[in-house]
């Protein structure tokens, strides 16, 4: 007999576990397919302090690894599989991966979003050197070093607070004259004595030899270029950029209706314009990105999936 799912979730961020914990718990077959690391963004976020009840002993991966055993006790499949290409054009939807294809009466996206480039000269060369993307996973790498933040909103402020427990100083490069991130965060940030600030700068090359050793700074007012160079003793220092996502949301493009940057389009029950389709957390339009908006988006997808399918197909 065929294999079909009842639901095939792609993306095991807090999005795709919560519609898997909602839809095995309504006893549907569900697959969860997870093309990188379990857990998305959260899983490189050392403090969870927003998430209702995680306060003081949640750190992402703990609360990833909570929702993993969760899904699987209410009999969640997972497997590792990246998704290429999608057919949504019949009443059972097709899934095809780089290792099988996966058929469902529903899918749900959640498939989230990855940290923005800032696409200068030395920054795809230095990655992994210097560049980096998650202060959790490379901050102690720069302690008793100097360390700069490249953004504005609440997560580069949120990293730099994060990064002064390791670095010896941490400067916010913002191409703006003003922070965008909430006024709380803010606050901690102009209190802090490790946190100094550039304004109305952006980066225009990142220079180095097997390590960040220079970084170039471009005044966007008055044109003047500026060189940082590594401290003579040091030999190094960190760039963290936080300016932005983009949704990974490309194997959906010309199938599932998307604004200008690529987000996906819904309503309040997570359908999209395709029959049986839903999306939840980051990768869908939406005012609020956090780990707590995209676990509820999660639960409605499944329980809107759930509706779909009794509606539509016979015992």
């Amino acid at each position: 007999m065929e294999n079909i799912y009842d639901v095939v979730i792609i993306g095991a961020g807090p999005a795709g576990l919560s519609a898997g914990i909602y839809a095995g718990r309504a006893t549907l077959k569900t697959l969860i397919i997870e093309k990188q690391r379990t857990g998305g963004q959260i899983v490189t976020t050392n403090e969870v302090e927003n998430y209702p009840g995680s306060i003081r002993e949640a750190t992402g991966p703990t609360l990833i690894a909570r929702m993993v055993e969760q899904a699987e006790e209410f009999g969640a499949e997972r497997i590792s599989d990246d998704i290429t290409e999608v057919d949504f054009s019949d009443k059972i939807k097709v899934v095809r991966g780089q290792k099988g294809e996966y058929k469902a009466k529903s899918v749900i996206i959640a498939t989230g979003a990855k940290p923005r480039l800032l696409n200068c000269p030395g920054e795809k060369e230095l990655t992994g050197k210097g560049v980096s993307y998650c202060a959790t996973c490379d901050g102690a790498f720069f302690t008793d070093f100097d360390v700069y933040v490249i953004g504005g909103g609440d997560a580069a402020v949120e990293e730099a607070l994060f990064l002064t427990k390791f670095a010896r100083k941490v400067t916010i490069v913002h191409r703006r004259d003003q922070l965008r991130a909430a006024k709380l965060i803010q606050e901690k940030a102009f209190k802090n004595e490790k946190i100094d600030f550039i304004w109305n700068s952006e980066v225009k090359e990142i220079k180095g030899n097997g390590l960040v050793e220079a970084m170039v700074l471009r005044n966007r007012e008055t044109g003047e270029e500026t060189e940082i160079v590594a401290n003579e003793e040091d030999g190094t220092f960190g760039i963290f950029i936080f300016i932005g996502y983009m949704p990974q949301t490309e194997v959906f493009k010309d199938v599932i209706a998307m604004d200008e940057r690529g987000y996906i389009i819904a309503d309040d029950n997570m359908k999209t314009n395709v029959e049986g389709v839903f999306v939840a957390g980051d990768c869908r339009v939406k005012p609020l990105r956090q780990v707590v908006t995209a676990a509820a988006d999660g639960a409605i997808a499944a329980v809107q999936a759930e509706k779909y399918i009794d509606n539509n197909f016979d015992e």
